[in-house]
This record gives structure tokens, sequence and C-alpha cells, in this order.
């Protein structure tokens, strides 16, 4: 944990930390579940693929302390301590992880197509459904037969399609991203 960050690793956090925020605008309420449809788990998804774990996780630590500080970066517009705290927390709260395992099974140079699909489903869905449904079901006083429900089942023809879209993009752009192995 000594080493320092370089200015390429701190412009990829910014950069990605803002498009999380760019992507949570584009926002689709269910009225069947209090967890909206959002573009954001594609920014997760797009930074496990193509930046070094600790840089992929430090910008999702980032774009949520921006949230926390009261920038207006989470779904709708939200921000501040009280969006964590609500049912969507656990799916946000799970970002910084789940960039970090996909990172950190893409830390080779040229992973296949075939790797960056696996890891972003492990990643960007396996991981964040979890977190998600589990507290989705705690602060909501869901079973968890429910949560899953109105948490994760509908969401995942739409995720399977952010997997596809993260790992076509990233597939050509990791040959332009700039960083150490």
């Amino acid at each position: 944990m000594n080493q320092r960050l370089s200015a390429v690793d701190i412009t990829y956090c910014a950069l990605f930390a803002a498009l999380t925020a760019v992507l949570s605008y584009i926002r689709i309420p269910l009225p069947f579940s209090p967890v909206p449809v959002t573009l954001q788990t594609l920014a997760v998804m797009l930074a496990g693929s193509l930046l070094p774990p600790k840089t992929a996780f430090l910008c999702m630590v980032v774009y949520i302390s921006m949230g926390i500080a009261g920038l207006p970066v989470f779904s709708a517009g939200a921000a501040g301590l009280g969006a964590l705290i609500g049912p969507t927390g656990g799916y946000i709260m799970s970002w910084p992880i789940a960039a970090y395992i996909i990172a950190f099974m893409l830390r080779k140079r040229n992973p296949t197509f075939l790797m960056l699909i696996l890891s972003n489903i492990l990643g960007g869905i396996i991981v964040v459904y979890t977190a998600g449904t589990f507290y989705l079901a705690l602060i909501t006083d869901m079973d968890i037969t429910a949560a899953v429900t109105a948490g994760a089942l509908p969401f995942i023809p739409g995720d399977l399609l952010k997997v596809l879209a993260a790992s076509l993009l990233s597939s050509s752009l990791r040959k332009s991203i700039i960083w150490k192995t």
C-alpha cells in the first residue's frame, strides 16, 4: 500500500467515477421494485475490464465518496449518505469490490473474450446481486426470495447485455489503455 498513484491512475479514477455518475442519470424505474434499471454497472464492468485492480477499486470508492460528500451522482441525482442507507445501497457499496474482482481476474495483458465475459458476469452480476439483494432484504424487511425477485431477476437480461457491451468495448480499448502489469 506504500505505492503512490501515478497521474495516469488518478486520471482514470476521475474518468471512471465521472462515467459512473453520468450513467446514473440513465434510469428506468420499475413499478414492482425499489431498484431502478441504470447503466452504472456498465461503468463498473468497464473500470474492472480496463484498469488494474487497485485503480478499478479506487474509481468506485471515488464515485461513492463524491455521492456521500453531497454531489448528485447517485441514481436520479440522489446524494448523501442516505442514498447508501436506502434499498440500492448494497448494490452501490459492492461496486469497488466488483470492479476489483473483475480487474484481478483480467490482470494478464491480453485476456480472451470469454475471460472478459466470465469476469464481468462474476464481478458485475454475481458480486453486485449478492451484496445488493441481501442488503435490500435487510433494509426493506423482505425475505430473501422477495428480494431476489424484486432486486435481481428482472435485471438479469439487461445486465447480460451490459456484460456483452463491456466485454466488446474493453476488448478493443484494452489495447490503448496505459497501465502497469
